[in-house]
């Protein structure tokens, strides 16, 4: 599986943005699929996952309300919607495939990444 992200971008506090990560690969509609994030000297964190089907997700406490994941199984692809964005969401942001079809909140159980793409809110 190869992910190939994009969306990211320069944006003032309260703007919108949407990540999308572009799947290849014959099971990405049996994947689930997650969003993390990585700010200069912080831990990489878990934003948001979904599973398989798309009817189950979960949002870390610091995005809940703000962030949207969805997924288009027929285009292979994951969103991430981005709406009431705050300058500490600046961090560059990963999609990756888990190992499982559920949803999964550490980084361990994924083993697919795509290669980041930053986003910067600026205040």
């Amino acid at each position: 599986v190869q992910l190939q992200a994009s969306g990211g971008g320069l944006v003032q506090a309260g703007g919108s943005l949407r990540l999308s990560c572009a799947a290849s690969g014959r099971t990405f509609s049996s994947t689930a699929m997650g969003w993390f994030r990585q700010a200069p000297g912080k831990e990489r964190e878990c934003v948001a996952v979904i599973n398989y089907t798309g009817r189950n997700t979960y949002y870390a406490d610091s995005v809940k309300g703000r962030f949207t994941i969805s997924r288009d199984n027929a285009k292979n692809t994951v969103y991430l919607q981005m709406d009431s964005l705050k300058p500490e969401d600046t961090a560059i942001y990963y999609c990756a495939a888990a190992t499982t079809a559920y949803g999964v909140t550490n980084a361990y159980d994924y083993n697919y990444w795509g290669q980041g793409t930053q986003v910067t809110v600026s205040s």
